[in-house]
């Protein structure tokens, strides 16, 4: 007989038994394994830190890093792999690692770190945000992870299959396209677990993934995708409505504050004025005033009371003009009957401080908004259609040109709500987001979280996913708001000994010196003051579950826009090159049917 509370071979990995037990997380647990029909089997003991990680016993190296260059890498996936260099590097380094240098064919540049001393039979592995283009391993919101700080993971990234060229042009080679839309990641996945195996001699007890903005997309992109590529995963701020978000999201910020004279109307001197009268009007609505909304939803701020009066300085108020301006920008995009061309609420209240990514400083300029468009349009929004000459003028705020340009959704985005293979293998989610996101709306992550609940059942989706919403915290971090934290830790405890997660404790650091730590719970709590103590210190916060999303004063979440369906399964691609083209299957969903007018 062979019985074990440890890990089982699920869907061709290794996994941790949902049902290990944590509720003392520094007491063993006996993993009785021996021989069938033995009565004095041997017996480990599984022990678990206090942050609910399992101690693994550290793993040495079976072979020198400079051996890695000679790999036989041969079917390991389904392309050429090509180890180009292994080094031992030690400068700036917690511990020291050997940094392997490759590529997977074509083109997906990938870097791995391994540890050469220490290794705790655990793998983390990275996104990358933007277009990405580059491959450089960063931690980002899990950089303060113990396991990470001390170095004693394995880790990797790679640059999803094309080098620079922020512009887009690189998605003029289709197969490029393919590996930025999910194939880079996967295959990066199955390269390093494979090094790590043959430089170890065993493979990875628990892999994970970490990523904020693209890496978010590309972290669900896994989930729906390659379900048993990780046991956990941490995926923040997610593009992950990609082809909505880099057309009529950002071209609205930049269009709809322009005059017909193609001026700037709104210019960022007064936005420091729009967000002191936010905070003056909603602030004190989560009982504390302290700077930060802790759910902007609840704010019903009226731009118009800002609108200057007969003979009023006009530094300390807004034309008509730029006060229209403002509301439009938080309300997002819209065609010229008011028909929502994406989630309400663009950018929520609070965040105005952070709009200086499409609000710009003077005339004349380009805003960011603009440069995410344009190179994204030119070469990647339309299948097989590049258009080197694109402007943002030649987007029409129609239902049938969104319906044309949302075509690619179908391989770029990732909003498919079922995760059911995700979940039945064992995995665990971690979402979050910062309510001051100036690049990617907060309400996208909301709407994919409540798709989830409603396609799976709220009770299956508690049972594996958890989503954080972080106060004042800008796009990946930055902002006024608590914005720095750990979202790796929760999740590796989550797959190693069952911890569901709890709060995360966030801070503000200034010079090295925490200045402020607050409390974020499992949405939808939010952190209620106790009225004992520092405002600035998370001990003395509370969990409080409003009786509806923001308590009475908020509406419910209105996620009635034109392309709600993209948040549901059954239209997603698959996709190749076919002389020269991206060819996709299935070739007919709704999504086509919506394009051809059917």
């Amino acid at each position: 007989m062979r019985w074990s509370f440890g890990r089982s071979l699920v869907r061709g990995r290794a996994r941790a038994v949902a049902g290990a037990c944590a509720a003392t997380l520094l007491a063993a647990v006996l993993v009785p394994v021996g021989a069938a029909g033995s009565a004095a089997a041997p017996q480990t003991r599984r022990v678990y830190t206090a942050d609910g990680l399992e101690k693994l016993p550290a793993v040495k190296p079976v072979r020198a890093c400079a051996d890695v260059t000679g790999l036989d890498l041969d079917g390991v996936t389904d392309a050429a792999v090509t180890i180009r260099s292994a080094k031992v590097v030690t400068t700036g380094a917690a511990a020291p690692y050997c940094e392997v240098q490759g590529t997977v064919a074509p083109a997906n540049t990938i870097v791995l770190r391994l540890p050469v001393e220490g290794w705790t039979q655990r793998y983390v592995q990275t996104g990358c945000g933007g277009l990405c283009g580059t491959a450089s391993i960063n931690y980002g919101q899990a950089s303060t992870c113990p396991v990470v700080q001390d170095g004693t993971v394995a880790s990797a990234t790679t640059d999803m299959g094309h080098q620079g060229q922020n512009d887009g042009s690189w998605a003029l080679d289709p197969q490029a396209q393919i590996d930025f839309a999910y194939r880079g990641v996967h295959v990066t996945a199955q390269v390093a677990k494979a090094v790590i195996k043959r430089f170890y001699g065993q493979r990875p007890a628990y892999s994970y993934f970490t990523g904020c903005s693209d890496g978010g997309r590309e972290a669900l992109m896994e989930a729906q995708r390659y379900p048993d590529d990780f046991d956990g995963i941490a995926a923040g701020a997610p593009a992950n409505n990609m082809v909505v978000q880099n057309t009529f999201h950002h071209a609205w910020n930049v269009l709809t504050n322009k005059d017909e004279n193609g001026d700037y109307i709104l210019l960022a001197d007064k936005l420091p004025l729009i967000h002191q009268a936010v905070l003056d009007a909603c602030d004190a609505l989560d009982g504390l005033t302290d700077g930060l909304l802790d759910d902007p939803r609840r704010c019903d701020f009226d731009p118009r009371t800002l609108v200057c009066a007969s003979g009023q300085d006009t530094s300390t108020c807004l034309t008509a003009a730029q006060a229209g301006v403002v509301q439009r920008l938080h309300d997002g995009a819209t065609d010229a009957q008011g028909n929502r061309l994406e989630i309400a609420i663009s950018h929520e209240w609070g965040s105005e401080l952070e709009w200086t990514l499409f609000v710009p400083t003077a005339q004349g300029q380009t805003v960011s908004s603009e440069n995410f468009v344009t190179s994204f349009a030119r070469y990647l929004a339309y299948t097989n259609a590049a258009n080197p000459d694109f402007q943002l003028s030649d987007l029409d705020f129609t239902a049938e040109s969104f319906w044309n340009t949302v075509q690619s959704s179908s391989y770029l985005s990732a909003t498919d709500p079922d995760l059911s293979a995700f979940r039945e293998s064992g995995g665990k989610l971690l979402l979050w987001h910062g309510w001051n996101d100036q690049h990617i709306s907060p309400q996208g992550t909301l709407a994919y979280y409540d798709a989830m609940r409603e396609t799976m059942g709220a009770s299956t989706v508690d049972r594996f996913a958890e989503l954080y919403m972080f106060p004042g915290v800008a796009h990946c971090g930055g902002g006024d708001g608590p914005n720095t934290f750990d979202v790796l830790t929760p999740v590796m405890a989550w797959a190693e000994s069952a911890t569901r997660p709890g709060k995360i404790v966030a801070s503000n650091v200034s010079d090295g010196t925490v200045t402020r730590t607050r409390p974020v719970y499992p949405y939808p709590q939010v952190a209620r003051y106790d009225g004992t103590g520092s405002v600035d210190d998370a001990a003395n916060f509370v969990a409080y579950t409003p009786s509806t999303r923001g308590d009475a004063a908020t509406a419910a979440d209105d996620y009635d826009w034109l392309g709600a369906r993209l948040y549901s399964h059954g239209y997603q691609t698959w996709c190749r090159v076919v002389d020269g083209k991206l060819e996709c299957r299935p070739s007919r969903t709704w999504l086509t049917a919506r394009a051809s007018g059917a």
